[in-house]
């Protein structure tokens, strides 16, 4: 398997769909592929492939049209001169190092005592997700009700699978797992700030994804999460920058 060619895909094809789930334009031809317009947060309005440096341009129009704002994420398969970004406005926004893992691989943390992990698999389910992500996650409470409503849309079968971890019976954690591009993509782990450095996000991680009927698991991590993953087994196997446009 091409597992950097697997990180990739794997985040593209999430963007692309919850992008469509949130009412976004969708192109998807051999020059360009984004979704832009259906969602406020500008790491889900995504540029994923351009073939030729035109795009940027015509990126930026649809941004403007839309009246929202975009990045662009860029893994070692989309070869663009970043110039040509930074001279259409767009701005270096970080990069996440793509991790994976053989699922067999996985090596399992220490057990947390009191820790249970529950599949998401209804509206009143997710209402419990939406609220413990917004706790700790990105943009918060903004970013936690926009992924809700995508994933309300999406349904809750596969390539979908989210969770919640409870300790004593109080949700604390949260995860989502995305079957695509042949692996499981690992997104949206996240533990409430007054339970963490207790082990509850390597035990989420793993609970996930031990049982996944995967080759791989991906990721792309934070720099706090990433000794976690490394601990349960990931390596780094490339590097997705981002360029944003603010609007």
């Amino acid at each position: 398997m091409d597992v950097v060619r697997a990180i990739e895909d794997n985040l593209a094809e999430l963007l692309m769909a919850m992008g469509a789930a949130g009412g976004g334009a969708q192109r998807d031809d051999e020059r360009a592929r984004w979704t832009i317009g259906g969602s406020p947060l500008d790491y889900h309005n995504a540029v994923v492939h351009a073939a030729d440096m035109g795009v940027v341009a015509e990126s930026l129009a649809e941004l403007r049209k839309h009246g929202v704002p975009g990045t662009w994420h860029i893994g070692p398969s989309l070869q663009i001169d970043r110039t040509a970004l930074t001279a259409a406005g767009f701005v270096a926004d970080g990069a996440e190092p793509g991790m994976a893992v053989p699922i067999p691989d996985l090596v399992a943390p220490a057990a947390v005592p009191g820790l249970s992990i529950t599949r998401v698999e209804d509206d009143e389910a997710l209402a419990v997700w939406e609220a413990t992500l917004g706790q700790g996650f990105g943009e918060g409470e903004r970013e936690a009700r926009w992924v809700a409503s995508t994933y309300r849309t999406l349904g809750y079968g596969d390539p979908w699978r989210h969770y919640v971890g409870r300790l004593d019976g109080r949700p604390v954690s949260t995860a989502t797992v995305f079957l695509g591009a042949g692996v499981a993509g690992l997104y949206f782990v996240m533990t409430v700030p007054e339970a963490r450095r207790r082990g509850i996000g390597a035990a989420t991680t793993y609970d996930v994804l031990h049982a996944v009927e995967a080759e791989y698991a991906v990721l792309g991590s934070s720099s706090a999460g990433r000794p976690v993953y490394e601990r349960l087994g990931f390596r780094e196997y490339c590097t997705i920058d981002c360029y944003a446009w603010a609007g």
